[in-house]
């Protein structure tokens, strides 16, 4: 995978795909290159008006797409069960490709419509339901995938079994990074399940290294900082690279042939690059961590993955 780039992109004509968070950054380029290589794209993102203009660009961009927007908003239970029911008519009872993108990133203390802290909320919980909710249709799709974009920053911190929300204590910060080691425990064990089951689901994550996207400055920019905000734009245009080199990493995730479940790819220097193996923290790889907090998702969720559960 060393000079691997977007022209290794297989074609991907007749391939249903939903990506969550596409309608900027990361997400927004990640359903671009799959529409642009023949994908039938989904970009499910919360606002309707980005959702839309999003589509629009891309059409611009790809004239050819196959591409439809829909509402998604992962902070809230009953919009991804609403997205999930109402995806029939696009795909029938199949899916090819899930991208677990959409996320938030060092927000102000708040939760989600269910009462979640809103980053584990958004990140975790939010595509821990919306996977279970669509894990029909990708069991029924040969060659199927889902892909979860995590972060380096998952390195900050591991989950906190006892205090999955921050009802003790609230660092942005940290919650962020549980929330980014909960995407790769959750593609460990999902993995796990999926071989248990007999599925040849290949469950991989991700993540951009440094990109420059909007997500770096949505915290600061709700608490009206804007002597930090320029900080971090003055980052973003020093050392970050492009949304197209971050997305990459997902790219390379959903399509490239003899991908791995478990995998986990990135920039190869851990910042910017073309996408390689990456580090991850051990803590991401171990067992009993990622059943708990499976058995805690699917409690607080109320979403149950039957279709591999252990004895099904």
């Amino acid at each position: 995978m060393t000079r691997w780039n977007t022209s290794h992109i297989p074609d991907q004509t007749g391939r249903a795909v939903v990506v969550t968070g596409a309608n900027s950054g990361l997400g927004y380029i990640t359903a671009r290159e799959l529409a642009r290589r023949g994908a039938r794209v989904v970009l499910a993102c919360r606002s309707a008006e980005r959702g839309g203009a999003a589509l629009a660009r891309l059409r611009s961009e790809v004239p050819a797409a196959e591409a439809e927007f829909r509402p998604l908003d992962l902070a809230d239970l009953a919009s991804v069960r609403q997205f999930a029911d109402g995806l029939d008519d696009f795909c029938g009872d199949r899916l090819d490709l899930l991208i677990n993108n959409a996320g938030v990133m060092a927000l102000p203390q708040r939760t989600t419509a269910d009462g979640f802290e809103m980053q584990f909320g958004t990140n975790h919980l939010g595509h821990f339901a919306l996977t279970g909710m669509l894990l029909p249709k990708l069991l029924a799709t040969p060659g199927a995938r889902i892909v979860t974009v995590s972060s380096m920053l998952h390195a900050l911190a591991d989950v906190d079994l006892d205090d999955l929300n921050s009802t003790r204590s609230y660092h942005r910060w940290i919650a962020y990074g549980r929330s980014k080691s909960a995407n790769l425990l959750f593609t460990h064990e999902l993995t796990r399940r999926l071989a248990a089951a007999g599925s040849q689901i290949v469950a991989a994550a991700a993540h951009p290294g440094y990109a420059h996207t909007n997500l770096q400055t949505a915290g600061v920019r709700m608490e009206g900082r804007r002597s930090a905000e320029r900080v971090v734009e003055l980052g973003n245009r020093l050392i970050a690279q492009s949304a197209d080199g971050g997305a990459l990493g997902t790219l390379c995730a959903a399509t490239a042939p003899h991908m791995r479940s478990n995998a986990f790819i990135g920039p190869r220097n851990g910042l910017r690059g073309a996408p390689a193996r990456s580090f991850r923290a051990p803590w991401t790889l171990k067992d009993s961590t990622a059943a708990r907090l499976w058995t805690a998702s699917e409690e607080l969720t109320k979403v149950r993955y039957d279709f591999i559960a252990p004895g099904a």
